[in-house]
């Protein structure tokens, strides 16, 4: 609204007088906001210098337990296939060792055998300690997952043909179990407390972890096509 002495477009609003000592306030009823200074929202903290200006502000990460969990996972199994690749290699714990290892593989019709010995038990070891230290992790459980499936694969060949036994003594429960988790670890990746954690793709894995799987699996079913070309279901 124009004021009651407008004279014309170019009237400008009176500056009023600033007084340096503060000692009076400033002309008029005109008393300033006091200044505050800006607070990111709750839940926030201001982004780095450079980012995005479209979102200034990032989430702050907030993961709970489930890191500790990933590591959990992760050290369960590559613990046990470390300890099962030194029982199949050495014959400790009461395992085969590397003749008895070499004899089961030959009967299960594996070509090769004496070659497959050793790359079975070794990788199995390699693949355990890679977990359990949560350095390459999903080629390490890809890896784990290529030799529970072939092992499967072995052992539904020695079944009558066309059956399928899934709980224990004579199933396979335990080893699919394995599988669920070698495919969790190879999708979720390694948490934070490995030595992928800093890494992005194991913060938020997802083409190469997709890749990883499939090349699990692949490899599976292609060591038991390659080397026994048996057929599992009759």
């Amino acid at each position: 609204m124009p004021s009651p002495t407008y004279t014309g477009d170019f009237e400008t609003a009176a500056i009023p007088p600033y007084d340096p000592t503060g000692s009076r306030p400033l002309g008029g009823d005109y008393n300033p906001l006091p200044y505050a200074e800006p607070q990111a929202p709750a839940g926030r903290v201001p982004g780095p210098v450079g980012a995005d200006t479209d979102d200034p502000f990032r989430v702050v990460d907030r993961r709970g337990t489930q890191d500790l969990g990933l590591l959990i996972l992760r050290v369960g199994l590559g613990v046990l296939l470390v300890a099962h690749g030194l029982r199949q290699l050495f014959g400790w714990w009461g395992g085969q060792g590397v003749t008895g290892f070499k004899s089961s593989i030959a009967d299960a019709g594996y070509q090769h055998a004496d070659i497959l010995t050793y790359a079975a038990g070794g990788g199995q070891i390699a693949a355990g300690l890679l977990l359990v230290l949560g350095l390459f992790t999903p080629l390490a459980a890809a890896g784990a997952l290529a030799y529970l499936i072939n092992g499967v694969l072995a052992g539904v060949s020695s079944q009558s043909p066309g059956r399928f036994e899934f709980f224990l003594p004579d199933g396979h429960e335990f080893h699919l179990m394995l599988i669920v988790v070698a495919v969790a670890i190879v999708l979720v990746g390694p948490g934070r407390y490995g030595l992928d954690g800093d890494r992005g793709w194991a913060r938020r894995p997802f083409i190469g972890s997709i890749a990883a799987l499939l090349l699990g699996i692949a490899g599976g079913v292609a060591m038991w096509i390659f080397l026994n070309g048996a057929n599992p279901i009759g």
